[in-house]
């Protein structure tokens, strides 16, 4: 390995600072000076404008790029020989207020990895693809990681096409608005190995100065939605011991949560992160209560009980506040263990940079879990200040960046010139 070979950090900045602009929103006042946040969900006007950008990079380094049938969009660069490529990659769908890194540096990186090799001439064994997966956030449309998910046949295309908006759209009617409905099949494109790079999205990292992680494993996530159903009436005259209050029950629900999560102990997480109630009056009781349960643990088993936990409490409230509760399934997202080979040529590369590592857990949900049961699969992080992501203020240094850059570089090429 030529170690000299380096990425360029000023264009890698450049690209994000130019990616970032689309969808930009007013600087925040948690906001690191210049760094104003990004609000550019999945299929939007904003989403169609990054996608249009991403893809004209992609040309002007000479990768040929195919669209599938959910959106997802895989530029490939030729190799010596007509084998399944190395694939980088991430997203560019963003939260509703985030941050220029999650997911963006993993699809920019992986062009500037593309970009070094064509400014040193270097032509590996494998084709090299770099990808941008449709909707990992999950956010306008209720399936996290939906791109990848298709993309590795865990959902079909007819099932990701049914699935609706938050604002009332759907999937397949946007993806076909936005022109990004392609003709490709999902997964026709096998990869040989698949690498995401990312920011870590939690503390450790930064706490440690330690500027590289080899994530081994990823933890798994269940999505629920629980819909509370009691009756509407007026909040002066009703007595309390009459009420059927379904806001009162999800209260009780979203308490009972993280008693869950405090009782299994560990790595559990457990978060309500979106609520509405009916007929949402000051002074009227609520007759209907809406809210999302996400639970997260690396422990399957563990997960599992505490999905089984939280569920039996739901039939507890139910029987004692005379109400109707009914769960809808999400997501279940089991957790997963990276390929060994690929977590010691991500540390084999490192070492030869003279770049420190820590091995790690991910606590968040990434695309690479579901290529993981594809191809031999695992993810590099960089340090994010304060653990902080999903922010205005998410922020990784340049200096950290160009680091993990470097990095994918090296394991990419480890990887692209392997013969077997």
């Amino acid at each position: 390995m030529n170690k000299n070979i380096k990425i360029n950090k000023k264009r890698l900045l450049q690209r994000l600072d130019e990616l970032a602009q689309i969808g930009a929103l007013k600087d925040g006042a948690d906001a690191p000076p210049g760094f104003g946040g990004v609000s550019r969900l999945a299929l939007t006007d904003a989403d169609k404008q990054a996608r249009d950008l991403t893809i004209s990079w992609m040309k002007d380094l000479g990768l040929s790029v195919q669209i599938d049938q959910v959106g997802n969009i895989i530029g490939l660069r030729p190799g010596e020989e007509e084998l399944p490529p190395v694939m980088l990659g991430s997203h560019i769908d963003t939260v509703t207020v985030a941050g220029r890194y999650d997911g963006n540096y993993g699809v920019l990186a992986a062009l500037e990895v593309v970009n070094t090799l064509n400014d040193n001439d270097i032509r590996t064994h494998r084709p090299l693809g770099v990808a941008a997966f449709t909707n990992e956030e999950g956010v306008r449309f209720n399936r996290g990681m939906l791109g990848s998910s298709v993309y590795v046949g865990d959902l079909s295309v007819a099932e990701a096409y049914a699935i609706p908006g938050i604002d009332g759209s759907n999937f397949g009617d946007e993806l076909k608005r936005i022109g990004y409905a392609g003709e490709m099949e999902p997964g026709s494109i096998r990869p040989y190995a698949f690498l995401e790079l990312h920011i870590e999205q939690g503390p450790l990292l930064d706490q440690m100065k330690v500027p590289v992680g080899v994530v081994e494993a990823v933890t798994g996530i269940t999505w629920l939605e629980v819909t509370v159903t009691g009756s509407a009436n007026h909040a002066g005259t009703t007595p309390i011991e009459l009420r059927r209050d379904a806001g009162l029950a999800a209260t009780k629900l979203i308490e009972a949560m993280r008693e869950v999560a405090v009782s299994i102990g560990g790595n559990q997480r457990a978060t309500c992160g979106m609520i509405a109630f009916e007929p949402n009056a000051i002074n009227v009781i609520p007759s209907k209560a809406d809210f999302t349960v996400d639970l997260r643990n690396s422990d399957g088993e563990a997960l599992a009980q505490a999905e089984e936990q939280f569920l039996a409490y739901t039939k507890k409230v139910e029987k004692s506040d005379g109400l109707t509760i009914s769960i809808r399934d999400l997501e279940h997202v089991p957790p997963v263990n990276f390929d060994p080979m690929v977590l010691d040529i991500i540390e084999a590369s490192a070492k030869e940079l003279d770049i420190p590592v820590q091995r790690m857990i991910s606590g968040a949900g990434h695309d690479a879990q579901l290529l993981a049961g594809m191809c031999p699969t695992a993810m590099i992080f960089v340090p994010s200040r304060d653990g902080i992501s999903h922010s205005p203020a998410e922020y990784s240094s340049p200096e950290d960046l160009e680091t993990g850059a470097n990095v994918l570089l090296h394991t990419a090429l480890r990887l692209a010139n392997q013969k077997e």
